[in-house]
């Protein structure tokens, strides 16, 4: 069996899945457990507990062959060093006694004959004490990991999507070796079937070495947006993490422990991982085209109805954030069956209109004409049914199943992506509509568009959903 540490995390996530993917029998250590009750399958196992917590990692050790330790205690303020001493021995410890083969850790890079920053010291000290313990750790250390949700993939996307120009300090110049996170979790994975040689440290990067302001660029030409970087000399940590607390959704004292480690270079001196596993890295330019495109997949699949709770019920003028994209959800109740709840949404647009505001849809309309979109002037193929593919005035269905789901894309002119959900649900007696407009805003453009016209949006969306409780037949 298989003890996973942080699979309510970035890595462990994306991990978890990929484990119960190949079959492998998992026990999840979680101090949140309920945290996972609505992502893990069957036959995965959880069980309360924490690092710092030697009573509950003796339990959760039981039976364990390999343990994976993807826990870091950088928003543990001042304390962080010492917590991941204690949680480092309490864990290598039991891990010793309970007799686990291998414990897999992930690290940083980072040259040790250096004065590193005290979050890569400590991500290095964690490897040597867990090595300590007698039980055989395969340590991977690795630099930026570019996927959507890695803190620093997402601060260099706040960066480029907020601000058309950049007063950059020096630390954007430092090389790094980025490795995409579908690279980083088979190397992963691979450390399981790996044959016992005893403890060892593998440096792992993809094929390049750039620094954060190429990075930048190479996300900023792949979203379509031009960006100008002004280096200055005098922003030092506690500034530039003050700084990028105004303008990313990061914590100054996670962001300041995280530029304190950027001003390292982090970048593989040892190849002997490639010589050990079969992974061969994506190039960067391949890694963020993939998250890019993996992340629109992971949305299309999201239910709202089930995720809803993450952020809150009810509608938010601003809407809420989720990665880029800005989500404004919200449901009404209706006594009908879902065959029935569906009949006005599969009715939406062309000549029934858009139940609500329909000037303001013409209006818009108009506007779109006047700037090179289609405008509605399209209407639809058919007034009682659609299929995916199928136009609806500006809008296009991207995805419809009969009596549950509407899903289309907009495709008038925004400075954006947009799309408009539709879910029918049963539940209990009743049924419940839940409406969701995403954007996915390019440049700071596309939020200034947003926030402009979020309290409209709010008017329309809300009097629309009640548009369509209205024309339910009876």
């Amino acid at each position: 069996m298989i003890l996973l540490t942080g699979a309510t995390g970035y890595v462990g996530g994306r991990l978890l899945k990929r484990l119960e993917q190949k079959g492998y029998a998992v026990r999840c250590l979680a101090r949140h457990p309920e945290f996972l009750k609505d992502i893990i399958s069957a036959s995965t196992e959880v069980v309360r507990g924490d690092s710092l917590d030697i009573a509950s990692l003796k339990t959760a050790m039981k039976g364990i062959e390999t343990a994976y330790y993807l826990i870091h205690s950088m928003a543990a303020g001042d304390s962080f060093q010492e917590d991941d001493r204690r949680s480092a021995e309490n864990f290598g410890n039991a891990a010793k006694e309970a007799g686990v083969r291998r414990i897999i850790y992930l690290g940083g890079l980072g040259n040790e004959d250096e004065d590193l920053s005290p979050h890569l010291k400590s991500r290095q000290e964690v490897g040597k004490i867990l090595q300590k313990s007698g039980v055989e750790v395969l340590e991977f250390r690795a630099s930026i990991v570019i996927g959507s949700g890695s803190l620093s993939f997402e601060m260099v996307r706040a960066l480029v999507e907020r601000l058309p120009v950049m007063i950059t300090p020096r630390w954007v110049s430092v090389p790094a070796q980025p490795l995409g996170i579908s690279d980083l979790l088979e190397y992963l994975m691979q450390g399981i079937e790996l044959p016992q040689t005893g403890s060892a440290v593998y440096e792992i990067g993809g094929p390049e070495q750039v620094t954060y302001g190429q990075l930048m660029k190479e996300y900023a030409a792949q979203r379509g947006l031009r960006r100008w970087m002004i280096s200055v000399p005098f922003l030092t940590p506690r500034l530039s993490s003050l700084w990028l607390g105004l303008v990313t959704p990061l914590y100054a004292s996670v962001g300041k422990k995280l530029i304190e480690s950027i001003r390292h270079p982090t970048i593989v001196r040892d190849p002997k991982a490639e010589k050990t596993f079969t992974v061969r890295p994506q190039t960067v330019k391949n890694a963020i085209a993939s998250a890019l495109k993996n992340e629109d997949l992971e949305f299309a699949e999201t239910r709202w109805n089930d995720s809803v709770s993450a952020f809150g019920e009810g509608p938010s003028w601003e809407g809420r954030r989720i990665g880029n994209r800005i989500v404004d959800s919200t449901s009404i109740k209706v006594t009908v069956s879902p065959a029935e709840a569906f009949v006005p949404i599969r009715r939406i647009g062309g000549d029934a209109g858009w139940y609500y505001g329909n000037f303001l849809w013409k209006l818009r309309g108009y506007l779109d004409l006047i700037a090179g979109g289609p405008g509605l002037r399209r209407g639809r193929r058919d007034p009682e049914h659609l299929r995916a593919g199928d136009v609806v005035d500006f809008w296009r269905v991207e995805s419809y199943e009969q009596d549950r789901k509407l899903r289309l894309s907009a495709e008038m002119k925004l400075p954006g992506r947009a799309w408009l959900e539709f879910e029918v649900e049963k539940s209990g007696n009743v049924t419940v509509i839940r409406q969701t407009a995403i954007f996915d805003p390019v440049g700071f453009s596309g939020l200034v568009y947003w926030y402009a016209v979020s309290p409209l949006h709010h008017l329309i969306f809300n009097g629309m959903l009640r548009g369509i409780a209205l024309r339910i037949p009876r």
